[in-house]
């Protein structure tokens, strides 16, 4: 099969077409054809760092996690899935697991779901790592009917989708962004835009709360950024963060009583363990999808097998709308 493969690891590493082997489905994966794959923030880290991220494949490496395509095989103990169904899910590119950049992947029926009927396959292609990763922060935190909720990066891609989910949830969302495109598309979603390079956090604290802090604050920019969700927070609230990497001080979580949330959605896949949340997280998010409470937004420009690596840079480069998907 076609497959785009990197021979080398690095920020100028080259994707090259090559054939490698088809895969066979395996016991409990069945083989996808894939139609589109979206490029997430982790593949362009993969990309970059290579060895120096303990998630990278060997080289040659395939790469690419999430995915929407057509069921063409199915392995041993598999139910639930027939050959021609559509699926969608994030099930690759990382460690021994081959990725998604090819016409095929042999991926485990747990990591799946069937794709939701309203969406497209680019569109379901761009929901799987996103979706979970925003599901999994929301739903740890409780967050449920009236309370208040912050998403810190409202116009990135696990933004947009939190904000679609703690409204579905029944909270009062507010999100920071900045720029008309992104305040625009906040208030889209139907959460009140905060412009954080013009308001202080106690002034957006103060407006959208009347000074208590926001119940629970979804972090997707991480960093520094994470003693600004500290702030916002109320009171035994709760602060959810995609990117916690970094060294702070924990001291006002101390004394807020705060419930600190680190969400890493790969560790499913990276250690073998509870592989069927995510199937079942999938089946809930195409049913939102289905019930027009959840939609992703999808980056206009398009690219196919020859654009990979400029893909690739579309994302990094701070010019995208919404998720950078490839078309197979």
């Amino acid at each position: 099969m076609k497959a785009m493969v990197l021979n080398s690891y690095g920020p100028d590493a080259l994707f090259e077409l090559a054939e490698i082997p088809s895969p066979v489905a395996t016991l409990g994966h069945v083989v996808v054809k894939v139609a589109a794959t979206s490029v997430n923030t982790v593949d362009t880290m993969i990309r970059n760092m290579g060895p120096d991220l303990p998630l990278s494949p060997q080289l040659p490496a395939v790469l690419g996690m999430d995915f929407a395509g057509t069921v063409v095989a199915i392995g041993e103990g598999v139910t639930g899935f027939a050959i021609g169904d559509d699926v969608y899910g994030c099930a690759g590119g990382l460690m021994d697991i081959p990725g998604t950049l090819a016409e095929y992947i042999n991926a485990d029926a747990r990591l799946i779901a069937h794709k939701p009927r309203t969406l497209s396959m680019k569109e379901a292609a761009a929901l799987p790592l996103v979706g979970i990763t925003a599901y999994e922060g929301l739903t740890r935190a409780g967050v449920g009917e009236g309370q208040t909720v912050l998403v810190q990066g409202g116009a990135g891609g696990v933004g947009h989708i939190a904000i679609q989910i703690a409204r579905h949830l029944g909270a009062k969302v507010s999100a920071t962004g900045r720029g008309e495109d992104q305040l625009a598309l906040i208030e889209e979603l139907g959460a009140h835009a905060i412009d954080f390079t013009t308001h202080r956090v106690q002034d957006y604290v103060a407006d959208h709360t009347e000074g208590v802090g926001f119940d629970m604050v979804f972090d997707s920019v991480g960093g520094p950024n994470m003693t600004n969700s500290f702030e916002a927070a109320r009171l035994n609230g709760h602060v959810a963060s995609t990117v916690a990497m970094v060294q702070i001080d924990l001291t006002p979580v101390h004394f807020k009583g705060l419930s600190l949330h680190v969400v890493f959605m790969l560790i499913p896949m990276m250690h073998g363990v509870g592989r069927q949340t995510h199937g079942d997280i999938l089946r809930t998010l195409a049913e939102l999808a289905e019930d027009g409470a959840l939609k992703p937004i999808v980056d206009e420009q398009k690219f196919g097998w020859s654009d990979v690596g400029a893909a690739y840079a579309h994302l990094t480069n701070g010019s995208k709308v919404g998720k950078v998907v490839v078309e197979l």
